[in-house]
């Protein structure tokens, strides 16, 4: 059993509700939280940079408005990325000291009105990462009551190993998508099964909204014909593709509707044949599999 296997297996991206962009307001915060939760969707993933550093607080402020029990939901966040906007930083660094890990977890829990953090996530690796203090500021955290869980995002299984000589390492958050499909062959999701570590995916839609190229193209053929097949919209069947992998990821959705939300959370319902899995990862490398 992984130490997450309480999380939602859909997951809410924040990103975007903030300052960087729906800037929904503290009752549009709420009533979006409300939603999600009253629909299966506990899980809530942020990051302190989100909104240069001002979507925590937003969210903090709605979720005192909200009315939900702090039991009831996860709160997931990561800190490490030094961004110039919203800090007085001469340039964009990664700053991983003990007092800072420290400082920002209980900044992060202020901010978000949440007495605690459930998964606490170094946002990238820093070339200058020395384990043993990271470990410490962990231990420190994990100690006094403020983190439930640590974990790390976009890091290698290189990188975890080398943390995990000194702490246990919960959960690792890539870029994942039909279009990026590089953590199932760099190790990281070899890692996470092997290690019982929780995987978790930003962009699961990968490119194929954003970008008019011959891949996409290709994508969207099947998508259309798999999508009347399985009687789903084609988010879902792209969603679908992602959940049948057997590391379980968790996508973290980055929508702010309230109908893409629940299309993503039904997704988990469709369960894909092999073949029609086989035949999406073919169309989207170009090619049949080896």
């Amino acid at each position: 059993m992984k130490q997450t296997d309480n999380f939602s297996r859909i997951i809410s991206g924040t990103m975007t509700w903030g300052s960087w962009g729906k800037k929904l307001s503290g009752p549009e915060m709420a009533d979006l939280m409300n939603y999600c939760v009253e629909h299966g969707l506990t899980t809530f993933d942020h990051a302190d940079i989100y909104g240069d550093y001002t979507t925590e607080g937003d969210f903090g402020k709605a979720f005192l408005e909200s009315g939900i029990e702090r039991s009831t939901v996860q709160l997931v966040t990561k800190c490490g990325i030094q961004m110039v906007t919203g800090r007085k930083n001469r340039l964009k660094h990664y700053e991983y000291s003990k007092d800072y890990i420290i400082w920002s977890a209980e900044e992060s829990i202020k901010k978000l009105n949440a007495e605690y953090l459930d998964l606490f996530l170094l946002h990238r690796p820093s070339p200058l990462m020395e384990p043993e203090e990271i470990a410490a500021a962990v231990a420190h955290l994990v100690e006094s009551g403020k983190i439930k869980r640590f974990g790390v995002s976009n890091f290698t299984p290189s990188q975890i190993a080398m943390l995990e000589k000194f702490v246990t390492v919960a959960a690792n958050q890539v870029e994942f998508s039909l279009t990026h499909d590089t953590p199932m062959y760099d190790g990281a999701f070899d890692d996470c099964i092997a290690n019982g570590r929780m995987a978790m995916a930003w962009s699961p839609l990968g490119s194929i909204y954003r970008e008019e190229n011959l891949q996409t193209k290709r994508i969207k053929e099947k998508l259309r014909d798999l999508a009347h097949k399985y009687e789903a919209e084609e988010s879902q069947i792209l969603l679908a593709w992602m959940l049948k992998h057997p590391a379980m990821v968790h996508p973290v959705i980055g929508t702010a509707n309230k109908d893409r939300i629940l299309l993503s959370i039904k997704a988990s319902e469709i369960d894909l044949e092999l073949q029609d899995w086989f035949d999406l990862l073919a169309v989207s490398q170009g090619h049949e599999v080896p």
